[in-house]
């Protein structure tokens, strides 16, 4: 069946994305050399589950404040929600949707990046209730 294998972040300010999420996640940006401007994302080693993506300028209007969400939304495997949430905090982005208990899985919360656009991160706990 088909699964995901790359995801995309559009950003009105590149340079800030790329800082934020290189703070935050200690995910590694390289420059694509192609016919438009692109940034290939690495977000771990071919030894830890998940995908990579990329970051591209973006080219309509962003997010609309308080509007659902109109898209797939990535989540993030943290070690700390809380940590997590602070940082994102301290870096400019903020949280939308406070950490949740999913039962028997870990801590799940929603957060809007310096670009507006909202990802979500978990804690793995399955003591979580």
């Amino acid at each position: 069946m088909p699964r995901p294998v790359h995801f995309e972040i559009h950003a009105d300010d590149p340079a800030r994305a790329i800082k934020f999420y290189q703070t935050l996640f200690g995910w590694e940006f390289t420059e694509w050399v192609g016919p438009r401007t692109y940034w290939l994302i690495r977000t771990g080693g071919s030894e830890t589950l998940g995908i990579d993506g990329g970051l591209v300028p973006r080219e309509g209007p962003p997010p609309v404040e308080g509007a659902a969400l109109n898209a797939y939304s990535c989540v993030i495997d943290v070690q700390s929600a809380d940590e997590t949430a602070a940082l994102i905090t301290r870096l400019g982005g903020r949280v939308v949707v406070e950490k949740t208990p999913v039962v028997g899985i870990g801590w799940l919360a929603y957060a809007k990046d310096t670009e507006g656009n909202i990802f979500g991160f978990m804690q793995n706990d399955p003591t979580a209730i």
